[in-house]
Parts: C-alpha cells; structure tokens; sequence
C-alpha cells in the first residue's frame, strides 16, 4: 500500500510540473506583443490560461510533496501509456482556451483547431486572414512543439529512470546518443539550428520575417499551419516552393537518418531502407500525377510537373502546404494523393501516416512469401532491412506487429471514412481524402473541413487526428488503462 501511495504520489508531481510547463508554452505567445499591436481580449486569452495552469500545477507539486516528501529522488512512474494520454488530453485543452476566450471560435473548434496544431495535422476552421499575428504565432508554435511532442519536450527539463519509458510510448523510437539526456538535447539542437537556417532561407525569399518564421515552424514539424489563406501558393515563387520542399523532407526523415547526414556519413544515409524506399516512391508518383494533371486539368506539362513536385511531397510528408486548390483536380490524381497521405513519412520523424518503414516491411515481407512459395521447402532464408543504426533482421514477430497495426489502421480509416460522410454529408472521395489526412495528421483538405463544418464531423477528424499522431496502440492502450483504474474504482 505505502509503494502504491509514493507512486500516486510521483505520478501526481510528474502531472504538475507538466501543468506548469503547459502553463509556459502557452504564454510564449503573449512575447509577439513586443512587435505588433495586441488586440482586444488577447492579454486575457492567453494570460489566465497560462496563469491558471502554472497556479494548479505548483498546487499539484506541493500536495504531492507533502503527502511524500520522499518524492524528488527518481520517480516511478506507473501506466506511461495513460500518462502520455492525459498530457495530451489537457495540452490540447490549454491551446484551445485561448480561441474560446477571445471570442474566435467555440469550444468544439476550438478544441479542433488545437488538435490540428498539437498533432501537426494543419486542417483548419480558423479564417486565417482576419487572425492577429498573436494567434497565429500561437498556431504556428503548437506545431513546433508538437513535431517533438509534450514528453519529448518535458524531457528537456526532467529527466529520470522511466523518462525513456514515456519517450517511447509518445512514439519515438530511436536513441541517438547513449543516453536519453543527450538523445533529447541532440533532437532539439538539430531541430532549432534547422528552424534558424529555414527561417533565414525564406527570408531572404522574400517573406517577411513573422511569416518566414511560422511557416519554417510548421514544415520542419509536418505541419503545413500557413499565415496565408492560400498557404505557398499565395507567393507564387518556385524559390519559396523549393525551400519549404526541403524544409518538409528534413522533417519528414527519421532524426537518426538526419544524423548520418550531418556528420557527412552520406553513404550510411543512403543505404538506409527507408531513405531509398522514399526515393522509389517519389520517382514514380511524381511524374505519374504530373501526367495525370496534364491530360486532365493543366495545359503545360511543366507547370503540371511543378504542381505534382510539390503536392505529392506534401502529401508523402504529411506536410499539408498547398499552391492549388483540388477542386478542378481529376480523381485519378486525388486518388495518387490520397494513397501518399496513407503511407505517410519516416518512423522517427516529425511525420504521421502508415509510416514509410511499415509499408516498406508489409511489401518485403509479401516478395518474401512470395519467394518461397517457389522454392524448395528445406530451403531456409533470412532478410533484412537498414535502419540507421545498422542492417536489422525482418522476422515473423516484426512482421506480424507490422501486419497488426497495418490492419488497424485501415479498419480505423474504413470507420473514420463512413462516420465522416454521415456526419459532413459529403461525398466518398471527400471523405476519404479529408479522413486520410486527419488520420495521417496531413492537414490537406479537399474543401469539407472548413469554418462551416459539422461538429460532429469535427469530432471524428480530431478522433483520427490523435489517433494518427499518437499511434493507435499506444493511444487504445492508454485509453484500456484508464478504463480499468476507473472500473475497478466503481467496483470498490
């Protein structure tokens, strides 16, 4: 009973230095106010959230403490899965306050546009040309902070035995230095350095320096949140299309791969599986889509290419950046997007989706099988695949928690594909485009999820959308947990 009361008790600390750290990121905002004018109501809207959540979270660590004073050693953190669910859950709830309280949204779309931000998802029911720079800044930084994610950026500041523990069910899977401390401040170096170089690149682009900074944000965290209604297309420059494609496969890539980049081990990169296998792809859908584009609804093949260069990157990326509406767009292209929002980017990276390393498993795996049913029964064979860290053998358990989540994950977009016709009244293909990019956290839109969209269809977006970011067995698992605790403290 005693070590059931110290690990509520660690719990409840760990819980409120989060609180506080919600309470700081949400009044990061609040500093653009040294460069433009506030507006009405905005001080309010950003202050008492971040107020409130510091206050409660100080009130949390200190109850902890004085039920246990012997807290501040290593915590012992219980159930990470339903720990990571609920520092979900409420940073979701702290960036969506802001909008309820100035007025900009109701609770629903407030709740959604936070998802989109925190997810990196970039769907949006925001007018983004009636929106002060503060709430845009505001958007733009949820995504960045989201691309690391809230336990990966706790990790920055607390740090004990069980952190790894949180940093793996939150979904990042590699360790880039021999411990996890490193591993965090080494993500987070590249991270900012790139967001510097990006901000800079676009810069001197032409944007301005606000929105040179927020659209670096939210292509290096797969984000696609614009300051532009039109998003890249409203600047009309293949330059700032060039810099913002380079931007989103940087965070795209697994940040081991970026590693070997860096360190100019450019054979390594290359020979990584995943690295090649998102070359292949991109050399056939790219031309493929321009094609389709040109026979169908451009005139010039060139601007044709250029259009299907950028779209299917983003796409792939789980970026969500435009320069075109789809509108007029054949289905046979809306098709060849949709099908690179469900592969999705890197495992490791700041990209949602199947994952490219998945997809890459389920085809080896079917050659394999394939293979063999052609060959002699006593012949006994081993593949593998390169991962950043070196070759890895693909054998029957990786591929069957592969097939596992594969199967989920389509059976989840078939459910989130049907709720959402019935709830947006919309169209199969609108549905399945739109439930695709929530479920992939893309953040494209085919013109269903807008400022006019159903609450309820709302609802399923931002279902798809966690479950996209989080991982749907560490999510369903974290979701188990809670329904157990709250079982068996009903059947007391």
């Amino acid at each position: 009973m005693k070590k059931i009361k110290k690990a509520i008790s660690c719990n409840a600390d760990l819980a409120g230095k989060f609180m506080i750290l919600c309470g700081l990121l949400c009044a990061v905002p609040l500093l653009t106010g040294l460069f433009f004018p506030l507006q009405p109501g905005e001080l309010e809207a950003f202050g008492i959230p971040a107020g409130v959540s510091i206050l409660a979270g100080l009130g949390v660590c200190w109850k902890a403490r004085v039920q246990d004073p012997d807290v501040p050693r290593p915590l012992q953190i219980q159930k990470s899965g339903s720990f990571v669910l609920f520092a979900w859950l409420y940073g979701i709830l702290i960036g969506a306050l802001p909008f309820v309280l100035a007025g900009r949204l109701n609770f629903i779309q407030a709740l959604f546009e936070s998802v989109s931000g925190w997810t990196t998802t970039g769907l949006s029911v925001l007018d983004v040309s009636e929106v002060s720079p503060m709430f845009l800044f505001h958007r733009g930084f949820m995504q960045y902070c989201g691309g690391l994610g809230f336990v990966m950026v706790m990790t920055l500041f607390v740090v004990n035995r069980q952190s790894m523990n949180l940093v793996l069910a939150e979904g990042h899977s590699d360790q880039l230095a021999p411990n996890l401390s490193r591993t965090v401040r080494l993500i987070c170096l590249m991270y900012t350095t790139f967001l510097v170089l990006g901000t800079a690149a676009y810069t001197l682009a032409g944007m301005n320096v606000f929105d040179s900074l927020i659209h670096a944000m939210c292509a290096l965290s797969t984000g696609g949140f614009s300051t532009r209604a039109q998003s890249i297309g409203y600047y009309q420059s293949p330059l700032i299309e060039f810099i913002t494609v380079v931007l989103m496969l940087i965070g795209t890539t697994n940040f081991a791969a970026l590693l070997l980049l860096i360190r100019g081990q450019i054979r390594k990169f290359l020979a990584v599986s995943e690295i090649r296998f998102l070359g292949l792809i991109l050399a056939a859908a790219i031309p493929l889509t321009a094609l389709v584009l040109f026979c169908a609804a451009y005139t010039g093949l060139p601007g044709s290419f250029r259009i299907a260069f950028f779209e299917v990157i983003s796409a792939l990326s789980t970026s969500g950046f435009s320069t075109v509406g789809y509108a007029d767009w054949p289905q046979a292209a809306v098709f060849l997007l949709i099908l690179m929002m469900l592969i999705g980017g890197g495992i490791g990276s700041t990209a949602g989706g199947l994952k490219l390393t998945r997809v890459y498993l389920m085809l080896r795996g079917l050659g394999d099988h394939l293979r063999r049913r052609g060959t002699p029964r006593q012949t006994v064979s081993c593949s593998f695949y390169t991962r950043p860290q070196g070759k890895t053998i693909i054998d029957q358990k990786l591929l069957e928690g592969t097939s596992c989540f594969v199967f989920c994950y389509f059976l989840i977009y078939l459910g989130g594909t049907f709720l959402l016709m019935l709830t947006a009244n919309c169209t199969l293909i609108e549905a399945m485009f739109d439930f695709a990019s929530a479920l992939g956290t893309v953040g494209l839109s085919i013109g269903i999820t807008g400022p006019a969209t159903p609450a309820l269809a709302l609802i399923v977006e931002m279902a798809g959308m966690l479950l996209g970011r989080l991982e749907i067995f560490i999510l369903l698992a974290g979701i188990r947990t809670v329904f157990l605790r709250l079982k068996a403290a009903i059947c007391r």
